[in-house]
């Protein structure tokens, strides 16, 4: 046998050895991670459309997940009443899902409880940084953005003021996703007496 067929020979058996070692399969590309075979088609790249990112405000549906490099805290620069606030955008905030008696409507009068109402909202968020979250209405008729206010360390002011008596509730579709949640807040300060229940029955 010549040296020329000795060497094809010895070629074909490393490349052999190699097939067999690295579980090569001819006629098909083997799968990589993130992707899926198919018969026929070597392999398929599965992706997923990119999340959108969240704008200034978290909304509902990004409650859960949502992280402190997504949130956007503002400053609160006057207190309204019991239940609005101005912030430092300019922009007029109604919390949503709850109503503290009148005090500043002119076309009535100051509501028993309405004074204490807005000096403890006063209190809660004065000059404070918030955190902003809508339900499904953006704003009300008055270009007020409805939201569910939170402090940085984690108060939710619109249950607070329910949970004080300082509020009852007021469910007004579709902003109905912490309706229950008041509902059982103002069970309990309507039971205990708190606030509004005690004092402007």
């Amino acid at each position: 046998m010549s040296w020329k067929k000795l060497g094809v020979l010895a070629a074909l058996g490393f490349f052999v050895f190699v097939a067999g070692s690295h579980r090569l399969s001819f006629g098909k590309v083997p799968a990589r991670a993130g992707t899926a075979s198919r018969p026929g088609v070597g392999s398929l790249t599965l992706t997923n459309p990119p999340l959108p990112r969240p704008s200034g405000e978290s909304t509902v549906g990004m409650i859960i997940g949502t992280t402190v490099a997504n949130i956007v805290w503002h400053t609160v620069t006057r207190v309204i009443d019991g239940d609005t606030i101005e912030i430092e955008t300019g922009d007029r905030v109604r919390y949503i899902g709850m109503n503290t008696p009148e005090t500043v409507d002119p076309r009535k009068s100051v509501e028993c409880l309405g004074k204490e109402a807005s000096a403890y909202n006063h209190s809660l968020v004065e000059g404070k940084k918030v955190k902003l979250v809508s339900d499904i209405t953006d704003k009300d008729e008055y270009g007020r953005l409805l939201r569910y206010v939170y402090l940085e360390n984690g108060t939710f002011v619109n249950l607070k003021l329910v949970e004080e008596g300082y509020a009852n509730v007021m469910t007004i579709p579709p902003n109905i996703f912490k309706a229950e949640e008041f509902r059982a807040a103002e069970r309990e300060a309507r039971s205990m007496g708190r606030g509004l229940w005690g004092a402007c029955r």
